[in-house]
This record gives C-alpha cells, structure tokens and sequence, in this order.
C-alpha cells in the first residue's frame, strides 16, 4: 500500500510539472509591437529628469513608455543604449517651403533631430489669385516648380503627396492676404476690402493653418497698420490659432514695436509669439532687459506672449531690408525699375547711410558693408560672388556699397540672399535661457548637394538646433538638456495647440529623435555653410525611421499637420462665430 501510494503521489506531481517548467514559461504570448527603442535615456519632453527605458510604437503613435525593459518585442528592435531618446523637434521658423518641393527629404533638418517644419512667416503658399501665382513663378529663384494650387492647404497637401520626410504645418501670411485683396502698393483697405481679408484668413484656418503670420519690416506687410492686424489676428484667435510676427522693428523701434504685438494680442484675445526675438544693430543690443520687462510684465497680466528664437550673432534676409519701403511700393518689379533712376537713387543711397525713419534699415544696423555676406543670387553671372562681403564686392566693381547693393539688386533680378552681422553673443546667451522661448531656424533644409549649392545657405540651415544642444547645452551648460529638450518639442506643440506631438507618451505621434548629446554638433559655418550637424542617429516621423545610423532613408511619412481651426476634426472646427464676414470667394 505504502508503495502504490507513492506511485500515485509522483504521477501527480508529474501531471502538473508543465505548469512551472522554464520550457512552458517560454511559451507565453509577449507583446509585438511595431517599433521597440530599447535602453535610452528617455527624455519625454516634459522637462522632467530622463530615465533608462523602452518606447513602443504601433502604426504612426507610441503605444508604451516604460521605465524598465520589458519582454515586449518589436519588429524593429533599436538599441539605444547610451544615447538621448527626445520627442522629434519642432521648428518654429522654417523656409523649408521651397526645398522641400526639390528634395522631400529635409535632409539639413532631419539630421538634427527635427520632425514639423512650420513655415508662413509674413507671406505663405496660399492664398493666391492667379495673378499673385504668376509673379510667385516669375520671381522663382534657383527652385523652379509649377504652382497648380491657389489654396495654402492645396500646398500642403501637394507636399504630403509628393511625399515628405518632415512633417509640415504654416500660419497664413497676413501680407499674402493683404495682397490677394489690394496687390503690393502701399494703400489701406476699406471696411469692405478687410472684410474679405478676415475671411480669408478663416477660411486658411478652417483649412489648417496655425495662425496669423506678419513681418512687418517688410514691403508690403510693412503698409499693415496695426488696427489692420488686429482684426486679422482676431480671427485667427477665434480659430483658436495664434498670431507671430517679426516684429516692426527689432533695433531702433524695438520697444514701440514689442508695444505693438502686445497690443494686439490684447485687443484681439490672440496669443502672440515674437518670431526671432533679438535686439539688431550694436547700438541697441542694451535694450534687452527693457524688452524683457515688456514681455514678462504681458505674461504676468495673462497675455500668452511667447518667441522663438536662432542661434547665430547674424541673421539672413535680403537687400530690401537695406531700402526704404517707399521704394519697393509696388512689387519687386516697380522697386527694380525706380533703381534705374539717377534721383531715386541718389535719394535710396542718402537713406541707407542713415538709421531709418519709420523704417527697419539693416544696413544702417550692420554698422559697415563688411558686416554683410551676399549669400543669394538668382543671375549666373553674379554667383561668382557669392560669400563675398558687400564690402569686396563693392570694391572689386569700383563703386560705393549702397550704390553696389541698388545695382546688384537691378541686375540679379531677385532682393538678393544677404546674412546681416546685427547681434550679440552675450544677449544670445541670455535669451536661450529663457523658458518661454523656442526655436526656428529660419532658413530651409537643403541637403549640401544638388541644386542647393548653387546658392549659399546661412549656416543654421544646417546647424540651428545642433548648436544649442552642442555649444549652448553641453559646452556653456546655460540649460539642463531636458530643458532644451522641451522647448524644441513640448513648448512650440503647446503653443500651436497641438495635443499628440510634442511628448513621447501613450497616444502621441511617433515623431523621435535619437542622438548623443556628447558628440551633438553643429559643423556649418559662414565660410562653408553647407556641412551637416553630427550627433544625430535615428530619426522616426509618424513611426517611420527616416534617418538611420545618421543617413537619410529616403522614407518619406511626412504630412500635413492641421491647426485647431481645422473644419476635418471629428469634433469639428474650433471656429467660434465672427460677426459680418461675408464668404471668401
């Protein structure tokens, strides 16, 4: 009995052996998940400390951040041990507009990290009466492309369709709209005329745009008089987008100017942003603690006033910004033309040599020719200059820079690629620390090959964001890499009203960039602008790897990202009600 009772007790215990042999547990379902980043330093866009864990994505959206490993697997697997796990980054002031549609790679921009280009500053792809397409075609530069779209969205979506690696979003221009309602002179719309101007800009909203864009040193969005702007940006608030401009005046005028966009962003109920913020010209670089106090004593009455800003002692416009605007009244065409004439001239050069009457005259700003790298020719025969200061290229042809700036202008057809020396470093310093200020590259994101070498690129293109990471981050330490980390993601997708980018959690787009802050860096340079950042080794959009083991995949799952305005939400548009517009045609 004693035996046949031990029998049964080991066939028992053999019976359920299964239920806790290693080989049994190894059968266990595990997660699979699309995509598993494994062993980062997660760096979620918070601001918070980073921690080592796992990001799982499925389809285009994180699905999983967690704190430790897990047996989840992916079918991609990256291992990104040792290096920084960030939300992709967002670039406040893109002028990707035109490169992306001769390369939708976004090359310069992809290589640091960067998923959403938002473009429109001033003037945007849209909207455009088909005469305002054709000087858009007559006016293209290096870039030549066809303009079958007259909506800002019928823009975008072509990009989206061509295919894209970076997502796009814009803000409508508010001197776009002034021209397709009143053309390029310097008039001021009747009460009519800025009812078709609101419309305009809500049916841009209602179609996706961000908000309401100005710059507003600029002919002819200089002509828009601040009333003008207010209830533009009302609309755009209304949508709940925002308005961002370059200010009327970031030198001489600054504090009236900062004045202004306060001013409007109160009696509209619109958030502002200052594009670029800054003080230009040596002169007016001790203004910077009186324009912080204007800032902060808005914020502090509950204005949502922001800015964005780049990293370089020297901005890139073009030689407009060294004349007056009563000589570009009119359109490009019309300024050309006055140029030929010996007493506009004469007049245009005794203007340059002073600072500017009602006018932001960065010529004056620059403080002398030497100051000023000519880095955009539309005209073959004038490339050879190209890098060359205003300065050489005045004396190589024998003549004064002013009169030098007017001819190249006359000849090249275009306003001229210029890069204006205008900041301080120690200023630049200050105002990356400040925590309600994000960033923009300002330029487009070439890749250094191809079509964009006929042409310089200021350096930014190529180095904005790796920079601040790099110099400002790493080498000076002016802020924690979490810091900078959420004010290129979290802060600008906050400020545009977007809910599912900007962080890496549960729901949110898969937009993320994977580097090492060690080697993190920028490499172009005036001299040779054309050099990628380094540091950066994978980048997903929308899930999709894009870059990987720091070279471009040529994926290309970009899209168009919409503004809260949008009418195709499933909740429908943000719009609230505006009293008196008439349908915009």
């Amino acid at each position: 009995m004693q035996k046949g009772k031990r029998l049964r007790i080991a066939i028992l215990f053999l019976s359920v052996m299964p239920i806790i042999t290693p080989g049994y547990a190894q059968t266990a379902p595990r997660p699979l998940h699309d995509v598993i980043i494994r062993d980062g330093l997660i760096y979620d866009g918070s601001g918070t400390e980073p921690f080592v864990g796992v990001v799982a994505i499925d389809g285009d959206r994180i699905s999983a951040v967690s704190r430790k490993d897990s047996l989840a697997r992916g079918r991609l697997e990256i291992d990104a041990h040792g290096l920084a796990v960030a939300p992709g980054f967002i670039n406040m002031l893109s002028w990707a507009n035109e490169s992306l549609l001769a390369d939708g790679r976004g090359v310069s921009d992809i290589k640091q990290g960067v998923t959403l280009e938002v473009m429109g500053e001033g003037e945007s792809m849209g909207p455009l009466t088909p005469a305002m397409q054709r000087l858009h075609t007559q006016r293209e530069g290096d870039i030549q492309y066809p303009i079958k779209w007259t909506r800002l969205s019928g823009y975008l979506e072509q990009l989206q369709a061509q295919g894209i690696s970076p997502n796009v979003a814009s803000f409508v221009g508010a001197a776009t709209v002034r021209v397709y309602e009143l053309g390029e002179s310097n008039v001021d719309p009747t009460p009519a005329q800025l009812i078709q101007m609101r419309a305009l800009v809500r049916q841009a909203m209602q179609e996706g745009a961000m908000g309401l864009a100005s710059a507003l040193i600029y002919a002819p969005g200089t002509y828009a008089k601040t009333p003008e702007l207010v209830a533009l940006a009302r609309e755009a608030g209304l949508c709940g987008g925002m308005y961002i401009s370059h200010l009327r005046s970031e030198g001489d005028r600054l504090l009236p100017a900062l004045d202004e966009l306060i001013t409007i962003s109160r009696e509209s109920g619109t958030p502002a942003e200052i594009y670029h913020l800054k003080q230009a010209g040596k002169d007016n670089w001790v203004k910077y603690d009186a324009a912080l106090m204007r800032i902060e004593n808005a914020r502090a009455q509950g204005l949502r006033i922001t800015a964005d800003m780049y990293t370089y002692t020297a901005g890139a416009t073009g030689l407009d910004a060294s004349m007056p605007p009563w000589v570009q009244d009119g359109g490009f065409e019309a300024w050309q033309a006055r140029l030929r004439d010996p007493a506009v001239r004469a007049r245009v050069a005794t203007e340059m040599k002073a600072p500017g009457t009602g006018w932001e005259n960065l010529f004056y700003a620059a403080g002398r020719a030497e100051n000023m790298i000519l880095i955009g020719f539309k005209n073959p025969a004038l490339k050879r200059y190209t890098g060359m200061t205003l300065a050489a290229v005045a004396a190589s042809r024998h003549t004064s820079p002013e009169q030098t700036a007017m001819d190249l202008v006359v000849e090249d057809g275009s306003r001229v690629g210029t890069a204006y020396f205008l900041m301080s470093e120690h200023n630049i310093r200050r105002e990356v620390k400040l925590p309600w200020v994000s960033f923009g590259s300002d330029e487009a994101a070439p890749a250094a090959e191809g079509i964009f070498l006929k042409s310089q690129n200021h350096p930014r293109a190529y180095g904005n964001v790796a920079r601040l990471l790099g110099r400002y981050v790493r080498d000076k330490k002016l802020l924690s890499l979490q810091t900078a980390v959420a004010r290129l993601s979290n802060l600008p997708a906050r400020n545009l009203g977007l809910h599912d980018r900007g962080l890496l959690a549960p729901g949110y787009f898969g937009d993320i960039a994977i580097f090492d802050p060690a080697t993190i860096s920028d490499r172009a340079t005036f001299a040779q602008p054309a050099q990628y950042a380094v540091g950066m080794r994978d980048v997903l959009v929308n899930g999709q790897l894009v870059l990987r083991d720091g070279i471009p995949t040529g994926i290309k799952p970009g899209r168009f990202v919409r503004g809260p305005g949008w009418t195709g939400w499933p909740g429908g548009s943000a719009c609230k009600p505006s009293a008196g517009l008439e349908p915009a045609p």
